[in-house]
């Protein structure tokens, strides 16, 4: 009896030895399997400014417990976003390094070299009724205001690129519903377009027509249309009645011809409203319409 119970002891010291070896080797010999994570990551070495494209993430493995605060999982939440930091090669991508594809560092990153972004301001006439939107492709008109003799329009640019319509909201703000949408529309241009915009805007008038984005076709230039077009007597009526005209001429002549030559009368000054305001020891003005 006692050689039995002795055999047993010695047994479960054996067993006893063997699991506590064998937990030993598992927790610090043993490969252990971590879980692994893919990772959106910079394909090279990125300076900043860089608008991720396909070819500049991957992804890799990261053990879920290395992965940083702010990774990507799909690349696709990359693209189109803009490198606030420079960036190494294998570096996972952070969404605090990566601008909003909104944010004026993305849009601004999408410029081609070469190009330059160029605002005008439209209406709900002159910009389509709202339905020019971002890459849009726009023909510019300008009309140059004046009498029936004098009043031109052209068309200056042809096949432009819309960068965006309107302002663009920071990160986090609310954009007001009763806010016009298209304001403005900014334009991708070449330097010596952009010089030709800017002129006609200080010029006269401009408006944007909308393009098929299919069509590539460029309309040859024919010189600027004038009120011919609409009424093709009235420039023969201007140069009878000049013709007929002298100083002690009929009245009536007279008075056709100021109406032809007439300008347009400027628009009257809306009165404004001149509010004082005192701020510490300083006195400004504001005026308001």
């Amino acid at each position: 009896m006692d050689r039995r119970k002795k055999l047993l002891i010695i047994g479960g010291a054996w067993i006893s030895a063997a699991l506590l070896t064998w937990f030993l080797y598992a927790r610090t010999v043993a490969p252990q399997q971590v879980k692994q994570v893919r990772v959106v990551v910079a394909a090279r070495d990125l300076p900043l400014g860089t608008l991720m494209r396909p070819n500049d993430v991957k992804l890799v493995n990261y053990s879920e417990r290395d992965v940083p605060r702010g990774a990507l999982y799909q690349t696709k939440d990359a693209l189109g976003r803009v490198a606030r930091f420079p960036l190494i090669g294998n570096e996972p991508l952070l969404t605090g390094k990566l601008s909003e594809p909104t944010a004026v560092e993305g849009m601004s990153s999408t410029i081609e070299m070469g190009y330059r972004a160029v605002s005008v301001q439209i209406t709900d006439v002159s910009g389509v009724a709202g339905l020019i939107q971002t890459n849009s492709l726009v023909d510019v008109l300008f009309t140059r205001p004046g009498t029936m003799a004098e009043a031109t329009t052209s068309t200056i640019l042809q096949r432009v690129r819309v960068l965006s319509t309107g302002k663009l909201p920071q990160t986090g703000q609310t954009v007001d519903a009763r806010t016009p949408k298209s304001p403005v529309v900014t334009l991708i241009l070449t330097p010596e377009d952009a010089q030709k915009l800017e002129l006609a805007k200080n010029e006269g008038r401009i408006s944007l027509s909308l393009r098929n984005p299919l069509d590539a076709s460029q309309a040859a230039y024919s010189g600027p249309l004038t009120t011919e077009v609409l009424d093709p007597l009235a420039g023969t009526r201007t140069k009878k009645v000049v013709a007929r005209v002298s100083p002690g001429g009929n009245p009536d002549d007279l008075q056709v011809l100021r109406q032809l030559t007439a300008k347009p009368k400027k628009e009257e000054e809306k009165p404004r409203v001149v509010v004082d305001v005192f701020r510490g020891d300083k006195h400004v003005q504001e005026s308001f319409k």
